[in-house]
């Protein structure tokens, strides 16, 4: 269990969402009464909560004498392992963010944000000397708050940015969480020989039909060469997935020939998943 708190305006929403990137069950400001009873559901799941990372601040001060008393219960327990990930940076550093951001400072929501910069830090002293963890996020941007929070509680190094590629058809709509949008209607469409039309782009016949054109062949070296490119990017931006999004007419034969072979080149460097949205849907229709 990761406990994160700290200063408001450190960064705590970016590492509750970084958390959640690396498959931690999270929750944002849970009061600290409730804590012993999230203990006993963590421990009735049957591992099925087995990281967990919550955030807790002042939005909750008044409970604060209860999350004292719930940290010295858990120390006491060997089936679990706290750590307190404190998050602070500079006050000239948080008075600037919170001039950025138009907020009130919530220890002094109609007074200067100093004021309750001063107050919060006096109030949370006790807490960040607990603290296994202190960052201090004066000089990051967020992508590199992210970066060092995966760097520290990623399991094995494993990388959490993901490639999804996905066929699709244009008479169904162009797919709302794409993030790159690939349209491959001009290369020649299998439908039009009639025993392909009731195949798909996973059937041999249909996928050696829709490589073998030179256009098409051109076309792939042109995009995977430009997703080489940019993968590396996104992922150094701090991008936990990627939605590729390839599609034809009906999004029931080129897109997904094309699909599976882009997932296919990623695969062995990135993890990969390859989903056909319409594939099915002219099945559907009859």
């Amino acid at each position: 269990m990761v406990i994160i708190t700290g200063m408001s305006g450190a960064g705590k929403t970016v590492a509750i969402q970084s958390f959640e990137d690396l498959g931690y069950f999270c929750v944002d400001n849970l009061p600290p009464t409730l804590l012993p009873k999230f203990l006993e559901l963590m421990k009735e799941s049957n591992n099925k909560m087995n990281k967990v990372a919550l955030v807790m601040d002042l939005r909750g001060r008044e409970f604060f004498d209860s999350l004292f008393e719930a940290l010295d219960d858990m120390s006491e327990k060997s089936w679990i392992t706290p750590q307190i990930l404190f998050l602070d940076a500079k006050d000239t550093t948080l008075v600037t963010r919170y001039k950025e951001t138009r907020r009130s400072h919530p220890l002094a929501p109609s007074g200067l944000p100093l004021e309750g910069i001063g107050l919060e830090r006096e109030l949370l002293e006790e807490l960040k000397g607990r603290a296994q963890l202190t960052f201090d996020t004066s000089d990051m941007k967020p992508r590199e708050l992210r970066e060092k929070i995966i760097k520290q509680f990623a399991s094995h190094g494993k990388q959490v940015f993901s490639v999804n590629v996905l066929s699709f058809g244009f008479k169904y709509g162009i797919p709302i969480d794409a993030d790159l949008v690939f349209d491959v209607r001009f290369l020649p469409n299998p439908h039009y020989i009639e025993h392909m039309r009731p195949q798909t782009g996973l059937d041999e016949e249909v996928s050696t039909y829709v490589l073998k054109w030179n256009e098409t062949n051109k076309f792939l070296e042109k995009v995977i060469d430009l997703l080489a490119f940019m993968l590396p990017q996104y992922k150094r931006e701090g991008k936990s997935q990627l939605v590729i999004a390839i599609g034809c007419t009906g999004g029931q034969h080129r897109s997904v020939a094309l699909s599976e072979k882009i997932a296919q080149h990623f695969g062995s460097e990135y993890r990969t998943h390859v989903s056909h949205r319409d594939i099915e849907r002219r099945k559907e229709s009859r």
